[in-house]
């Protein structure tokens, strides 16, 4: 990922994105029809969003059928993110994933009460493309692209 001709960098990507804890999401049903759900999230350094859901949710069904994800981030004022990427599982349980998990319980201490629940499911969304934008800024628009995810 280069450096954008607007001069906003990954690093600024990455404290713009921690600024949040909220997200839609959104995500296609075997029938084709988009669907959004807002959710909580964490960011892993290199920008992997990870939030959790229930496995009778639309969005993790969806993701199942395709695993093609898109996020919005908004405000404050005219800032946006858009941001899409490829959405893998993550093991509730396995040793391997723990660090996905750490990561989301830094943002959502809480997370580790819903271990309890019994259809709880984690997802981490590896980016592929992201549009940053602040029309407030004349406008500021940076993209960023991922190669080989």
């Amino acid at each position: 990922m280069a450096m954008n001709e607007a001069g906003f960098e990954k690093s600024d990507l990455l404290i713009y994105v921690r600024s949040h804890k909220m997200a839609v999401v959104s995500t296609r049903a075997a029938d084709g029809a988009p669907q959004g759900a807002l959710v909580g999230f964490s960011s892993t350094d290199s920008l992997e969003l990870i939030f959790d859901t229930i496995c009778d949710s639309r969005k993790h069904q969806n993701l199942l059928y395709d695993h093609r994800i898109a996020v919005t981030l908004s405000g404050p004022g005219e800032q946006t993110l858009q941001l899409e990427g490829i959405a893998h599982e993550v093991s509730v349980r396995a040793v391997d994933d723990a660090v996905y998990r750490e990561v989301y319980y830094r943002t959502w201490p809480d997370g580790r009460e819903r271990l309890k629940w019994r259809n709880l499911s984690y997802w981490r969304i590896s980016p592929r493309w992201a549009r940053y934008s602040d029309y407030s800024r004349g406008p500021l628009v940076a993209e960023f692209r991922w190669d080989g995810n």
